[in-house]
Order: C-alpha cells, then structure tokens, then sequence
C-alpha cells in the first residue's frame, strides 16, 4: 500500500478519497486554486499545495505542476478524481514518466474509450452490442445529414469526446438538423477542443443502465448496475442500486457484455460501461446497446457501494498498488436498495440555471450518507460545478430506500442560495418514480409540475417576520414592556419580489400573534422551542437580513429596511442581462441589427455549460456592452434594445 498520495482534484470527490485514506492509514497531499484556498478538502488533507488561478485551465488542468507537487511532496501516487484529468491519457503518461504511480487505468485503456466512435467499433469486435448510428471520421454537414436521414429520426447528436451531456442534442425532425448540429460542435468544441460529432438512433422508452466494472489489467468483474434514468439535460439527477424491474437474466447478459467491454481493452481500476436501454415493453437482454464506457471512478459511485459494502476508493487504491481483484464474481454481494440524490446550488424556476453564493447554514440529517465539499461558510464559486452534496440512503427494499430519501430531503437545511432541494422532493414523491417507471423522458414530460416552487404558509412567512424582528432567541426582561395594551409592530417580509407586511403583537416574552390580513398565526415558545398554532416550527437561519425558514425545502425571506425599498428596474424588457456569473462565448448581433422575439443575441458558459440568451421582444439592438471572451457577474448588461415609441 501507498504511504503518501496526491489527490488531482477538488470538492466532494477529494474528501472522499481522503476518507478512505484516513482509514487506511496513507497521507493525502491536496491541491487547491485561488478561489479553494481553505476549501474543505484543503483542511481534511495532511498537507495542500497552491497550484494557481481559479480557471481550471490554470489550476487543475495544469498536469505538469500537479506532478511536481507530488514528487517535491513526497506522493508515491496520483489519484485524479473524475473530471478534469481524470480521463487524460497524456496526463496519465506523465505521471507514469516521472516515476509516479496513476490510480486508475492505463492511458491506452482511456484512449480506447476515449473516442466514442472507436469505442464502439471495439465494442462490436468484443461481441458487445451497439445503438445503431454513424461513428464515421468524415464530418461534412451534408453526409452527417445523410446519415440521420438513414438512421431515422429521432436522432441524438453526441460529441465524440464528450461526457456530462455537453456536445449533446436530440434532433425530433430534420427541419431542426443543421442548427442542432451547430449548436453542438460550439458546445463540444468549447468543453473538450474537439468538435466532431456521432449520430446514434434515439431510443423511445431509453432508460439509462450503467454498470459497475473493476479490473486488474487482465481480468474484470462487474458489481452489477445502477440505474440513471433521471436525467435532466442529458445530466443524472436521482440514480439508484439495483435497476427497479430488473431481472436476473437482463442482470447477467448486461454484466457479462461489461465485463467483455473492459477486459478487450485490458482495463484496471473502477470504471463503468453506460448502456442505453429499451423500456417500452420491460428488461430484456436483447434490449440494450453500449453508449460510452466512464474509464474512472463516477460521481455516482456510492449506491454501489451501499448495496455491496465494497468501497470503491480502497479498491482502487490496493490494486493500483499491485494487488489483484479482491473479489472474484460470485462474491461479490448484493443486497438491498440504495439512491443518491444530487444537491446543486440552481435556480429551477429559472430554467436550472446554475447559482452561487456564500453559504450561510448548510446541515444534513443522521440517516444518510452525505458526500461534500463545503461547509458552512463557504462559497459557491463560479469557476466549477455547482455541487453542494451528494445525499444517499440504503435501505432493506427500494420502497424503504426512497422513504428514507424523502425523510433526508425534507431534512437537509441550505441558506444562503438557492438549490434545487425542492425539485429533488418533488422526483421522490412522483407516482411514476415511486412505481419505479422511470425513463430518460420523465422529468421533461412533467416538469412544469416537478419545478413547480409552492408559496410558504401563513406560518412561514410569521416565522420569518418572527426571525427578522429578533423575537426567536432567548426573552430579554423587559419583552413586549408598554403600558396598558401589547406591544405591536408592523415589519416588511420580503419573498419572491413580493413585500408582505405582518404585524406582531407581542403578548409577553413567550406568546405572539402574528396577523397577515386577515389570517393570525398565534406563535408560542415551549421547552422544546417555538410552536405555530400548537405545531412545532421548523428551524430557522438568520444571516443579515436574509432569513431560511426550513419548512418543506426551505424558503428563503428578505427583512429589508423600510427606508431602503428601492423601485422595480426601468430598464423593464430593454436590457439582456447575464443570468449568472459567466463568460460572453458568442454574441450574434451588432448596434443597428433589427431582432425578434426570443432570437438568439448571445451564448454564455458558466458552470460548464452554455446558455442561449434570447432578445425579450421584438426590437433594434442599440448597444452590445459586452465583448466576445469577455467575464461578467450575474446582472451585468450585455445588450441594450433601443427603447419602444
């Protein structure tokens, strides 16, 4: 076993490893930017090196720094995480050149997965079934036409060093084939500096079954499959061990094409071979096609995990290290049922657009397996995923596994941005789910209702003004003192643009009556704390003026200042404004340029994605404030219409 390694990566994934290695007993070397200097990987690790600026490309792409941190540190190993070098073959050779041990497989085995093209042709040769498709080198426009022609739509456009869903479009006619395609060049251009694209015959019915392999360089097994059905955006949302409606038939046909898939590539480490599924009539084992295999460990490694009590981490860590499989097939286990729930700082409503932020309060509940980066305190930067934590629960059957994630939800407390907790709620509670009818097209279909944001109850919003006026802590002995009649105050709650004003009447130091109209919330302090109308309130998190009531998913309040109200924006529809924090990748229009409602204006990348602003109304562009290449806050103003007669 390795004394001393470096870990090539950052947030949630970086502590993990590090718990494993705490338990093992090797010393972690972690490497930070500027934006995580005193991240929560920084802290758990023995030693931190700065590495540099808070772009990846200065950072944590920088193979060659990272290198020489691990030798002048000491690492006899380089464990890179997911993501970033994860999947890089040259990095791979250079740490092997300098003398240095990679936890993971070799670069030829990530080379040959690299390229979905190839990878599928090897697939073919492996006896591993494949989505008809092209995966052809010649990328004209007419030919690529061509092909989706045969094919039949529906297609999927896929960037062949893609992953993530980035490079990905699903074309339904061929009217909309030539702007798909362009559209997913730029994106796959942007994120992997490749811009070829393979067409592959879109699946009515997919389900998204990706299975867990691990080899030694020679021989592999698999521990068995997680299902990834619940996508949005072509990203995972909510997956699961084992797969609802699997049988033990489709369970061997998919584990042993996985395991041909990574031994013809003589494969070592973890890593997972993603298959594309036909649900419309159940599981059969002549129902499912190769898409990609992830040669690393996943993100959503730890419901395998919780369903065979086999940690993933040591696993890499031990055969790196020389040691063959631990297991051989028939001993690996399986029991139970276990999801994992994504956590991000987005704004739904706002089409999942990624958010930032400081943390004010973040708290997870016992019962659950919580994997994060950050802690209380800490920020949401702009330069990476916007991940707050992965949440995970086991239990005896599926049924039980999913009531202990809506337990775990309800539980979960984040003040300080905005998430999509309730988004996440509202998944484990849908009837299709919860029968275990998943498939790669439910959150499309009923998204107006699963992102649906509710208004917080009268007793929410008199909790809030309760919080915003200081009323919640210990009673100070002069309470709600006045001569004659109770004490009364009118205070400004402020939730979702709206100004709402309660007024308190204090009735001594442990009884308030809080009137909204016509509706009075009567609140009273108990040994246990405060209840509403005889029930018990949740808790709550007051930071300057913002206060998170943590009733359902939490609803966050504003007590502003009556004196500093300020006026809605006048710029009304005449300003396009960069939805967050950001870089201007395109911008398609000039002063002068006459524009339609919802046309295309400019492209922004944040988070690692691209976003298409759109003119608001018909109009002339007066001004373009922003350049191409350019970074902005969230807010800024990057195109100005000219003002309507």
């Amino acid at each position: 076993m390795f004394d001393k390694i470096l870990i090539a990566n950052r947030g949630e994934i970086a502590c993990r490893v590090i718990d494993t290695c705490r338990r093992l007993g090797v010393a972690t070397v972690a490497v930070f930017s500027d934006a995580d200097r005193g991240a929560r990987h920084v802290d758990m690790a023995d030693e931190a090196v700065h590495i540099g600026g808070p772009q990846p490309a200065d950072s944590y792409l920088r193979g060659d720094v990272i290198i020489e941190a691990a030798k002048a540190r000491g690492a006899q190993a380089i464990h890179p995480g997911y993501g970033f070098l994860s999947e890089n073959p040259g990095f791979v050779e250079a740490v092997e050149a300098a003398g240095l041990t990679f936890i993971g497989p070799s670069a030829k085995a990530i080379r040959a997965m690299g390229l979905k093209d190839a990878a599928k042709k090897l697939m073919e040769e492996a006896g591993v079934p494949v989505v008809p498709g092209y995966h052809g080198t010649d990328q004209s426009d007419d030919l690529l036409a061509g092909e989706a022609d045969r094919i039949g739509y529906p297609v999927l456009i896929k960037a062949v060093a893609g992953g993530g869903g980035k490079g990905m479009r699903l074309v339904e006619r061929k009217a909309d084939f030539a702007d798909a395609l362009a559209s997913a060049r730029s994106e796959a251009k942007t994120a992997f500096g490749n811009p070829d694209v393979l067409i592959e015959k879109f699946v009515t019915s997919p389900r998204h079954i990706e299975v867990q392999v691990f080899g030694d360089g020679t021989e592999a097994v698999h521990l068995y499959e997680r299902d990834c059905s619940l996508q949005r955006r072509h990203q995972k949302v909510i997956e699961e061990a084992p797969a609802p409606g699997m049988t033990q038939e489709m369970r061997a046909a998919m584990g042993e094409a996985a395991v041909r898939a990574a031994e013809a590539i003589g494969y070592s480490g973890a890593g997972t071979v993603e298959f594309i599924v036909d649900g419309s009539d159940g599981l059969r084992p002549d129902g499912f096609w190769f898409m990609e295999m992830n040669t690393r460990l996943q993100v959503e490694h730890p419901v395998t995990e919780e369903v065979t009590g086999i940690d993933l981490v040591e696993w890499q860590l031990r055969v790196a290290a020389g040691e063959g499989l631990l297991m051989g097939q028939s001993e690996i286990p399986l029991k139970g049922h276990a999801f994992e729930a994504r956590l991000y700082a987005e704004d739904v409503p706002a089409g999942f657009l990624p958010a930032t932020g400081r943390l004010a309060h973040l708290a997870f509940p016992q019962g659950c397996r919580a994997e994060t980066g950050v802690r209380t305190g800490d920020e949401i930067s702009p330069y990476y995923d916007p991940m707050i934590a992965k949440i995970v629960t086991r239990g005896a059957t599926r049924d039980i596994a999913l009531g202990l994630m809506r337990k775990a939800l309800r539980e979960t407390q984040v003040a300080g941005t905005v998430t999509n907790l309730g988004f996440l709620s509202a998944l484990c509670v849908h009837s299709g789910f919860a029968a275990g009818n998943v498939d790669t097209g439910l959150i499309d279909r009923d998204l107006a209702t699963l992102a649906d944001t509710p208004d917080p109850a009268p007793a929410d919003i008199a909790l809030a003004a309760l919080a915003g006026a200081g009323l919640l802590g210990a009673p100070a002995p002069a309470t709600g003192f006045t001569l004659w009649t109770p004490l009364r105050r009118r205070i400004l709650v402020e939730w979702d643009g709206d100004v709402l004003e309660p007024v308190i009447e204090l009735a001594g130091p442990d009884r308030a009556h809080v009137s909204l109209g016509d509706r009075v919330v009567t609140a009273t302090r108990a040994a246990d704390g405060w209840r509403l109308d005889g029930r018990r309130a949740p808790e709550v998190a007051v930071t300057g003026d913002r206060v998170t009531v943590f009733s359902g998913a939490g609803f966050g309040f504003r007590v502003p200042d009556p004196l500093a109200i300020l006026s809605p924006d006048a710029a009304g529809g005449d300003v396009v404004e960069a939805p967050m924090p950001g870089l201007v990748r395109a911008v398609f229009v000039a002063p002068g340029d006459a524009v339609e409602a919802g046309q295309k204006l400019a492209i922004m990348e944040a988070m690692k994605m691209e976003h298409t602003l759109t003119a608001p109304r018909d109009g002339v562009v007066a001004e373009v404030l922003a350049d191409e290449g350019a970074q902005v806050e969230a807010g800024a103003a990057l195109i100005a219409l000219e003002e309507e007669a």
